[in-house]
């Protein structure tokens, strides 16, 4: 029975193997070997050489064939284990490795391998064909230059691998192994692609939100894009997840494929405010997969404007910090508990409107009428509710210093009493001032045994110590009555000059009348100039001989006087001829008067240096005239014979009317004697 099957199975073997050449003999125009058939694969394009090599690997492969055909007629099938993950993940654009491990009870050293994948629509399409002969890559599939396949099947174990995978590559791959026995196994693995998506974005509503709406309000839209798959949003107040709740917490998502097949998402959060998410953060968290984990990432924090009515209200002096005073400029600041966009504030000063819209109420160069209750009241359009609040505001004060004595003028030696006020609504201290230098502190100026020296201007400032720029000044201006004082001391005058001006000063008021009286019966009177010191006269005196000047000055209260004695000196010259030296000529110099008058120095100094200028010229001249031999009887000629003195020895000779001896004298000083001519 067995040889029979071994006869059939040769006989069978025998027509394959025809059947073989045939079909190889014609593989120079197209040959079609049907899927999983073992001696038929798919050949494309063969040259002549190649043919004659296939036909003969295949005559070799004879005995092989026999030797399965002798063990399936004794019926005996060999089993193939084939194992493959369940998924394979990788990144787009990366490049994916799909692993097939197989097994068989006979050996896996003649097996058929082929790679499949399942097409969208559910078919089967093959891309890769591997027996003991050849490695095929099929023509014309998305597939046909991105995979290459390492591994012979002769350790068990090869791998699919593509490169550049892209989002249509995400479908289910089958590696088929079938044994020389007809065993067939095969193995699935579906391959995932994963692309990491943008940074999300994050914008939040830039407008209030009242609590009073029906309906929730928009707070915010997350937004991330390019991812796959899909990601996912979640929204976030304050680190706690939101949860939809109808009525109270809505979030919408829209998800848009892109036309390069990535995923984006839009979520919006809508929600019913209250007063406490005034304060809150809210911001959004993106999870998206990666191959092998999840990953998640998070927007920036923001916060909402939330509307919600006043229940109380706080108005306020917000500048200036202290106390008022007239002058300033005060702003009103109103404010409230609640927070609506659409508040209308209203300032009252005596329950009359003074201003409106804004919370903030400015009031310049304040006075004292604007001191009393502002009221600051606020309107809730939502609510049609009111809310008011007022505070009083006084404004200090300080009126002009008034200065009160019984009289401006007081006699010489008795008491003056001048006080100083100022209408304040503030404590006030003042102070006494004169020439700027303080005198006295409090309202009442007293002034004891008064002098001339006391007259004078007096400042009192009244100030307020709570505000230091707080202030108030006023003048008192004093005179003193009482009899002149001419207080002229130098009397005794000497001139050389023709007329000598004369100055009579003093004090005394009222201003005294004056009277210059001279010793040759000139009598005239003036009246005074005003000075700062008191008064004072000028009187101009004629001299040409010693004169007497009396300046007396009286008014209602005395009189006092003052002599000047002036004398007059005359200019004399010395009739003997002098020795003068050429290079010490000097002019005779008059004694000068024992006071000279501030007036009168001008002319004092051009007559002296007139008088200077005239005896240089006298000088001159009398010496021109004595070398010329025109003075004492002398010729002007000079013996030749006598002796040569000295160039700085030049003489001139002088003669007494009781001596006959003549005295030469050096321009040195020495003496030298000589004989007469």
């Amino acid at each position: 029975m067995c040889i029979m099957f071994t006869h059939k199975s040769l006989s069978l073997s025998l027509s394959l193997t025809h059947s073989l050449s045939l079909s190889l003999s014609h593989t120079h125009t197209h040959t079609h070997i049907p899927s999983l058939s073992p001696v038929a694969p798919l050949v494309h394009s063969f040259t002549d050489t190649l043919t004659q090599r296939r036909i003969a690997m295949a005559l070799r492969d004879v005995s092989s064939l026999l030797l399965g055909l002798l063990v399936l007629c004794c019926g005996a099938w060999a089993d193939v284990q084939v194992n493959m993950e369940d998924k394979v993940e990788a990144f787009l654009g990366d490049s994916a490795q799909i692993t097939c491990m197989f097994a068989s009870d006979d050996g896996i050293g003649a097996m058929i391998m082929q790679w499949l994948y399942v097409t969208r629509s559910g078919d089967k399409q093959r891309i890769y064909y591997q027996d003991a002969t050849m490695k095929v890559v099929d023509r014309g599939t998305p597939y046909t230059d991105r995979i290459s396949v390492n591994g012979t099947g002769a350790t068990g174990e090869v791998v699919l691998t593509i490169s550049n995978v892209q989002l249509d590559d995400e479908l289910e791959f089958i590696c088929l192994i079938k044994s020389l026995t007809d065993g067939i196994g095969e193995g699935r693995t579906r391959l995932r692609v994963f692309a990491t998506p943008n940074f999300p974005t994050v914008e939040a509503v830039q407008t209030g939100i009242s609590v009073s709406e029906d309906d929730p309000s928009k707070v915010g839209t997350c937004e991330v894009k390019n991812g796959y798959p899909k990601p996912n949003i979640t929204w976030y107040r304050d680190n706690t997840p939101l949860r939809s709740r109808p009525g109270e917490v809505n979030m919408v998502s829209s998800v848009t494929t892109e036309s390069s097949g990535l995923f984006s998402v839009v979520s919006e959060l809508r929600m019913k405010v209250t007063k406490e998410d005034k304060d809150a953060l809210f911001y959004c968290e993106v999870t998206y997969f990666v191959p092998g984990a999840t990953l998640m990432t998070e927007t920036s924090r923001f916060n909402i404007t939330v509307n919600y009515p006043h229940t109380a209200l706080d108005i306020w002096v917000e500048s200036p910090k202290g106390k008022i005073k007239e002058g300033d400029r005060v702003e009103l600041q109103c404010s409230g508990d609640g927070n609506p966009a659409s508040s209308i504030f209203t300032f009252k000063h005596v329950m009359e409107e003074i201003g409106s819209d804004s919370n903030v109420y400015v009031l310049y160069n304040v006075s004292r009428r604007n001191s009393g209750v502002y009221e600051c009241t606020v309107f809730d359009p939502d609510t049609a509710e009111e809310v008011f609040q007022n505070t009083t505001v006084f404004v200090n004060y300080l009126d002009s210093a008034v200065v009160m004595t019984d009289d401006r003028k007081v006699v010489h030696g008795e008491q003056l009493t001048a006080t100083c006020n100022a209408l304040s609504s503030l404590q006030t201290e003042t102070t006494w001032f004169k020439e700027g230098e303080e005198i006295s502190k409090g309202h009442t100026l007293i002034l004891n045994d008064v002098t001339y020296d006391t007259a004078g201007t007096y400042m009192c400032v009244v100030t307020v110590p709570e505000i230091e720029s707080m202030t108030t000044s006023s003048l008192l201006h004093v005179d003193v009555e009482g009899p002149p004082e001419i207080m002229e001391q130098d009397t005794e005058l000497e001139s050389y000059d023709k007329s000598v001006q004369l100055t009579c000063h003093g004090k005394g008021y009222p201003a005294p009348q004056i009277t210059w009286t001279t010793s040759d019966g000139k009598v005239v009177t003036s009246t005074p100039t005003e000075t700062e010191e008191g008064f004072e006269s000028l009187f101009t005196v004629h001299v040409t001989s010693n004169i007497t000047a009396v300046c007396n000055a009286s008014n209602k209260y005395g009189a006092d006087f003052v002599t000047y004695n002036i004398k007059a000196i005359t200019h004399t010259t010395t009739p003997e001829p002098t020795t003068i030296s050429q290079s010490t000529v000097q002019a005779e110099t008059a004694i000068p008067p024992k006071k000279i008058k501030k007036e009168s120095n001008g002319v004092i100094i051009a007559v002296i240096i007139i008088c200077i200028l005239l005896l240089a010229i006298l000088g001159s001249v009398l010496y021109f005239l004595y070398k010329k031999g025109k003075i004492c009887g002398q010729s002007g000629k000079q013996d030749l014979t006598k002796e040569k003195s000295s160039k700085d020895n030049i003489v001139v000779e002088m003669k007494s009317d009781n001596t006959e001896e003549a005295i030469l004298l050096g321009v040195n000083g020495e003496k030298l004697l000589t004989s007469d001519q």
